[in-house]
């Protein structure tokens, strides 16, 4: 080991990541603003896409997605409120597509479409409502890399964030630790800082916003406050591990040293 290195081990704390939903922005210029959330140092670009079938509403298609794709390096999460989304991920895939993400009430269609997602070489999302079980999702864990927990009833922007929601995300963060899993827990709806701050207590690492973050006076400023807001709520981030050693186990002053912090209650599965 090289000497005197100080190496910084969060334990159980997954990357805490902002997605700005693109629904929010101004729609009279979507390239525009599509760059502007890549200058604003988000992670993700939030796609909701919506036929008017799943969801009372209809936003943009494949062709939307195809001519933003250049203007950004964002991973766009494309989010499919969709009646027959089978017909539409190749069309996504080709537009530029990083994730899909689908909803577990379309039932005996979830199967297949997590296949074919895979089959294209994209990564898997699914999408959960308020009022279904959390329970639904539980056989399809293993199979994605995204679940959504959705905080409003899908379809408008600018709604309330339902709080009966929460025990959903504690829940899906229980199953990933148990079964060691590595899914990230996303939250869509209502998301501004204070909701936030409670998700992330929940256990959510990935944050849909989109009046709070397009409707801010800065898109740059107000992802810089949420993620500070987020890192600072998340279950285990006062728990740091501290590793220090000289790298010579031979010589008397060489020694490895583990100190831990305040680990939350959690950290310690009964």
């Amino acid at each position: 080991m090289e000497r005197n290195k100080n190496i910084y081990m969060k334990s159980n704390v997954a990357e805490m990541m902002i997605a700005p939903s693109l629904l929010a922005s101004n729609q009279s210029c979507l390239g525009q603003e599509a760059e502007r959330a890549g200058r604003s140092g988000a992670d993700r670009l939030h796609l909701d896409i919506m036929d008017g079938h799943f969801v009372p509403n209809i936003s943009f298609g494949p062709q939307v997605v195809k001519a933003i794709r250049p203007l950004t390096k964002l991973f766009f999460d494309v989010h499919l409120m969709c009646s027959q989304p089978d017909i539409l991920l190749e069309p996504f895939a080709k537009a530029g597509a990083d994730e899909m993400i689908i909803h577990i009430e379309l039932g005996e269609q979830v199967p297949s479409l997590i296949h074919k997602i895979k089959s294209l070489g994209k990564k898997v999302g699914l999408a959960i409502n308020p009022p279904t079980a959390i329970a639904a999702v539980q056989p399809f864990l293993e199979q994605i890399d995204l679940l959504l927990v959705m905080t409003v009833n899908p379809g408008f922007g600018g709604q309330e964030f339902i709080p009966k929601c929460l025990p959903k995300i504690r829940q899906a963060q229980g199953w990933r630790r148990e079964k060691n899993l590595s899914y990230r827990i996303s939250v869509d709806g209502g998301i501004n800082d204070q909701t936030a701050a409670e998700s992330a207590r929940a256990g959510a690492d990935t944050f849909v916003a989109g009046t709070s973050l397009f409707g801010a006076p800065s898109l740059k400023v107000a992802v810089k406050k949420m993620r500070q807001i987020v890192n600072e709520n998340q279950p285990g981030a006062s728990g740091w591990e501290i590793l220090k050693s000289t790298g010579e186990s031979n010589s008397p002053d060489s020694f490895l040293c583990i100190q831990k912090i305040h680990l939350p209650e959690w950290s310690n599965p009964k």
